[in-house]
């Protein structure tokens, strides 16, 4: 459990901090004040074979819109709304969240991030998959973190071929309001020791509420090369204590790769192997295979058709396999 003064010497760390900071790097940005709107709708037709037969027709997973202001000099305004379902309603109803209200500083060597941010527990695997509209990123596939929370994240460029970062949240993600006192803290490093390869290693401790429960622990770590015709990726993921429940832990494997066959067609494959410790969560515990060709008709138009299989660990459940036409649009 992290205690309160515990927080508050961390929150009064980084406002010591913050000035020192600001003085070092070059600002990068122009001063000029510029914006844009942002417009991300991800969408689907799909339909289920055998034993999801029944499950089929059109879905419209996830729509964002908002709007980025850069003021210049390193400084912006980000404010961004999430309409998406929610398993506390029909499937025919959405919900609006707020996703990101926040405020970002930038130079060379600097990126601090205040309000509701993006976390950055699996941002540059996100990225480096880079078909978020179709399927997420491991982690967030399987509720091991949110992808934003109320707080504040720093990273620092150390050279060319590192950077850390730092990131303190309330740690129950963008959906909820914090009423207690648990906090998540975060502590990542990227490692680029070649031009194409990347290396990711985060941990994060999120603190119970109360003694009677257990601080959730995550580690997450990534290997992979990037060029101009292919992609690999490796992941390996750990969450110890899930929702803060003693020896609940969960772990996975996902493995990815892009081959791009022409400027318009890239070919993607995905496999993921979902663990739970002592098999507590044996009921969702599976593999997951997704492969199939991405489109992109526009620069803002993207088309995927793909192919779904989930296999699930327990022992007599049948596999369940689907076909998809994924759609994005957007700015």
């Amino acid at each position: 459990m992290i205690h309160s003064y515990k927080f508050y010497t961390i929150i009064l760390a980084l406002l010591l901090w913050l000035p020192s900071a600001a003085q070092e790097g070059k600002t990068t940005e122009s001063s000029t004040p510029k914006g844009k709107v942002i417009i991300r709708v991800f969408t689907n037709l799909h339909s289920g074979f055998g034993i999801a037969n029944n499950e089929r027709g059109f879905s419209l997973d996830r729509s964002y819109f908002g709007y980025e202001y850069n003021v210049g000099k390193g400084v912006s305004f980000k404010a961004v709304v999430d309409a998406g379902k929610s398993s506390k309603v029909d499937d025919i109803q959405r919900i609006v969240f707020i996703k990101n209200a926040q405020a970002t500083w930038k130079n060379d060597r600097w990126n601090l991030n205040l309000g509701l941010i993006s976390t950055t527990l699996f941002k540059v695997q996100e990225d480096f998959w880079n078909y978020r509209y179709m399927l997420m990123s491991f982690q967030d596939q399987y509720k091991f973190g949110s992808s934003a929370d109320l707080g504040f994240s720093a990273a620092y460029k150390v050279a060319n071929w590192l950077s850390m970062d730092g990131i303190l949240v309330n740690g129950e993600g963008y959906k909820k309001i914090q009423f207690d006192d648990g906090m998540q803290f975060g502590v990542g490093a990227t490692i680029t020791p070649y031009k194409g390869f990347k290396f990711r290693l985060y941990g994060s401790i999120n603190g119970a509420a109360n003694d009677s429960a257990s601080d959730t622990y995550n580690l997450a770590t990534m290997a992979g090369y990037k060029n101009e015709r292919f992609t690999v990726a490796a992941e390996y993921n750990l969450m110890k204590n899930t929702k803060h429940v003693k020896n609940h832990d969960l772990s996975g494997i996902s493995f990815y790769t892009t081959v791009k066959a022409s400027n318009l067609i890239e070919l993607f494959a995905r496999y993921d192997q979902l663990f739970s410790k002592d098999d507590w969560n044996i009921a969702s515990d599976e593999k997951a295979i997704i492969t199939g060709l991405q489109f992109k008709v526009h620069k803002y138009v993207k088309i995927a058709p793909n192919f779904r299989m989930m296999i699930p660990s327990m022992t007599g459940a049948k596999n369940r396999c689907y076909a998809y036409i994924s759609c994005f649009f957007g700015l």
